[in-house]
C-alpha cells in the first residue's frame, strides 16, 4: 500500500516538492512486535524503523544504536518494546518544498498525502535533491543568460537595493556602455536616466507601458518586481519599444483591425469572464485556475469553498465560458438570499394557483431558465434539510416538478454549487445530509483567500485603481510607501472584495496624487498590537481550537492530535499548558 501512495504521490508532485523526492516506506514494524522481533528486523534496514500501530498510525521511529542497547537493558527479548524509547517523528506534506524540510537533528522526515504515508525523505536523500537542484540552478542560468543576450529589447536587472545585477547587450549599446563590468553593482539610477525601477523593488507595484526619456530620447519601458514567494528580491526593467512614435503607429494600425472585429458578432454576456480577468501571479492562484480549466471540460458538478471575496461566482463564470455548455444561459441564484418558503418555486418553477399571489400562467424556475446551460447556487449550506432532499432528487433523476404540478420535465443543466462553510463538518453534525453533499462535491475547488497570496496584492491594487479612474473619469493615484506597507501587511479578511471597495475609497477620499497612511480606511489606522497581546491573542485562538477539536471527535486525543496535525505528545503537552486536560 505505501509503495502504491508513493508512485502517486511522485506522479501527481511538483519537481521541488517532498512527495517527488520521497523514499517507498518498507522499512516498518508494528508496535506490539517483540524486541527479538525488531532487532532481526533492524538488521535489515538501510534507515530506522517506522514503528505504527494497528491502525497504521506513526508512533515514532527506532535507530540500530538504540536497538542494540535494549538489547543488553530488557529483561526478556520477548517483550514488547517500551514507548520511550521511540523517537518523535517528524512530518510534511507531500506539496511542501524540499528545500523548506528542517531535519532538526532527526534521521528522517515522513511524507503525508491526503490518501495516507506517501513515503520519507532521509538526509541522503535531501542532499541528492539539493545537487541535482544545485546543477539545474547552473543550467537554467545558462540559458537565462542566452536569452537576454540574444533579446532584441534592452533588459536590465536590480537586486533589492536597486543595484544592477545585469544588463544586456542591447541595453547596453543603447546607454553607450561595451561590457556589463561597467554598470555591474552601481545603484541603477546612478546608469539609467530618469529610472524608477528602484521604487518598484519598494513597493512592488508593476509599471507597464510607461513613458521614460533616456539619452534624450522617449522610451516606452516596463518595469516588473521579482518575487520569491512573498519576498521582493529584485525588479526587471524592459525597453519594449523603440519609441513612442513606433507604439503609437501600432496601435493606430490595430485600431481599425480591433474595429472590425468588434462589428462581427455580438459576444454573450458572459464573455467578459474568462479566467484571464482573474488578477495574480501567486502559485496558489494559478493551481486553482489551472483545476478550474480542467473542470470545463466535462459537464460533472463542481463545488466552490472558500470565503466570502475570494471570487466564487467569477470562478464558477469562468467555467461556465470555457465549457461546452458556453452557447447556453448561465442563471445564478444565491440560497441565503431567498425566503425558505419561495426557494423551491423560485429554482423549480411553480404552476398557475400553486400559491396565494402566484401569476397567471406559472412560471418557469431557475432550473428550466439555465436549461442547456449553467446554473450555479451560491450559499448552498444554508439550504433547509428539506430543500436539500428536493434538490437531491433532481440531481439523482435529471427530472423535477413544478410547484403545485402533477407532470415531471427532464432538465439538461450544469450545477455549480459554493459555499463559505465547511460543509465536512455540516455533514457531521447532521445539518447538511451527506448523500447531496457527495452529489456537490464531484469536482472540489478550495479556492485561497488573499492572505495566502499577498504577492498579488500589488497587482491587484494596481489594477483596480485603473478600474475605478476609468470608470470615474479620475486620475489614477499612487500608493505612498507607509500606506502600501500597511495594505501588504493587513490580513484582508473580507479578501478581494474588501480590496476593491478599499481602492474605491481612496480614490474618492484622497485628495491628493498620492494615497498616504492617512489617507486609507480607519481599519488600517489602529496601532499596531503589542507583542504581549499578539501571544495572548494567539494563545487564546489556539486553546479555542484544541477545544473546538475534542469535542468534534468526543475526547479521543490520537484523533484529535491528527486532525490538527501535531503530534500527541505536542498535544499532551498543549493540553496541560492551557489546562484542559
Amino acid at each position: 500500500m505505501e509503495q502504491q501512495l508513493h508512485e502517486f504521490a511522485f506522479r501527481t508532485a511538483e519537481p521541488d516538492s517532498c512527495g517527488y523526492w520521497a523514499e517507498p516506506v518498507t522499512f516498518v514494524v508494528y508496535r506490539q512486535q517483540s524486541v527479538q522481533e525488531w532487532a532481526r528486523l533492524i538488521r535489515k534496514a538501510v534507515h530506522p524503523l517506522i514503528v505504527i500501530d494497528e491502525q497504521n498510525e506513526v508512533w515514532g521511529t527506532i535507530e540500530a544504536n538504540t536497538m542494540l542497547r535494549l538489547l543488553t537493558e530488557v529483561e526478556s527479548l520477548e517483550s514488547v518494546l517500551p514507548l520511550e524509547a521511540l523517537e518523535e517523528v517528524a512530518f510534511v506534506e507531500s506539496s511542501s518544498s524540499i528545500h523548506d524540510i528542517r531535519f532538526n537533528d532527526l534521521p528522517l522526515v515522513l511524507v503525508k498525502h491526503e490518501s495516507g504515508l506517501a513515503g520519507a525523505i532521509t538526509k541522503e536523500r535531501w542532499r541528492q535533491a539539493n545537487e541535482h537542484f544545485l546543477r539545474a540552478d547552473h543550467q537554467q542560468k545558462a540559458i537565462l543568460e542566452t536569452i537576454l543576450e540574444s533579446a532584441y529589447e534592452g533588459v536590465v536587472i536590480v537586486d533589492k537595493q536597486g543595484k544592477i545585477v545585469s544588463m544586456n547587450k542591447a541595453y547596453l549599446s543603447f546607454l553607450g556602455k561595451k561590457t556589463e563590468q561597467e554598470v555591474i553593482g552601481k545603484f541603477v539610477g546612478d546608469v539609467i536616466d530618469n529610472t524608477e525601477l528602484h521604487h518598484v523593488v519598494k513597493s512592488g507595484m508593476p509599471q507597464r507601458g510607461k513613458v521614460q526619456i533616456i539619452q534624450g530620447q522617449k522610451m516606452v519601458v516596463h518595469r516588473i518586481p521579482i518575487w520569491q514567494r512573498q519576498d521582493i528580491i529584485g525588479a526587471i526593467g524592459m525597453l519594449i519599444f523603440e519609441g513612442v512614435s513606433e507604439l503609437y503607429q501600432i496601435l493606430q494600425q490595430a485600431g481599425p483591425a480591433m474595429a472590425e472585429q468588434g462589428k462581427a458578432g455580438e459576444p454573450s454576456t458572459d464573455s467578459f469572464y474568462s479566467f484571464e480577468q482573474m488578477i495574480g501571479k501567486s502559485r496558489a492562484l494559478q493551481t486553482c485556475k489551472s483545476f478550474a480549466r480542467k473542470a470545463a471540460r466535462t459537464k460533472a458538478t463542481v463545488l466552490i469553498t472558500g470565503e466570502s471575496g475570494t471570487g466564487k461566482e467569477l470562478f464558477a463564470r469562468s467555467i461556465h465560458h470555457l465549457s461546452s455548455q458556453n452557447e447556453g444561459p448561465f442563471v445564478a441564484v444565491n440560497c441565503a438570499a431567498v425566503p425558505e418558503s419561495l426557494l423551491e418555486a423560485e429554482l423549480f418553477g411553480y404552476e398557475e394557483g400553486a400559491f396565494t399571489g402566484a401569476k397567471r400562467g406559472g412560471a418557469s424556475g431557475k432550473f428550466e431558465q439555465a436549461s442547456g446551460g449553467t446554473l450555479f447556487l451560491d450559499e448552498v449550506a444554508d439550504m433547509s434539510p428539506a430543500m436539500q432532499a428536493k434538490l437531491l432528487r433532481v440531481l439523482e433523476t435529471k427530472e423535477l416538478t413544478r410547484v403545485g404540478g402533477s407532470g415531471s420535465m427532464r432538465v439538461d443543466v450544469r450545477l455549480i454549487a459554493a459555499t463559505n462553510t465547511r460543509l465536512e463538518g455540516l455533514v457531521e453534525s447532521g445539518a447538511f445530509r451527506q448523500d447531496l453533499y457527495y452529489r456537490l462535491n464531484v469536482i472540489p475547488l478550495q479556492l485561497p483567500p488573499l492572505r495566502e497570496r499577498m504577492e498579488d496584492i500589488p497587482l491587484l491594487l494596481s489594477h483596480y485603481m485603473e478600474r475605478c479612474a476609468a470608470d470615474n473619469q479620475m486620475k489614477k493615484k499612487q500608493f505612498g510607501e507607509e500606506a502600501l506597507r500597511l495594505l501588504l501587511s493587513y490580513d484582508w479578511p473580507g479578501n478581494v472584495r474588501e480590496l476593491v471597495n478599499t481602492v474605491d475609497y481612496v480614490m474618492t477620499m484622497t485628495d491628493g496624487a498620492e494615497v498616504g497612511q492617512a489617507d486609507l480606511p480607519h481599519i488600517f489606522q489602529n496601532p499596531a498590537t503589542p507583542a504581549a497581546s499578539l501571544k495572548e491573542a494567539a494563545d487564546a485562538g489556539e486553546k479555542h481550537k484544541i477545544r473546538e477539536v475534542l469535542l468534534e471527535v468526543g475526547g479521543n486525543k490520537t484523533e484529535a492530535a491528527k486532525r490538527l496535525g501535531i503530534h500527541r505528545a505536542t498535544l499532551y503537552r498543549k493540553l496541560k499548558e492551557f489546562q484542559l486536560d
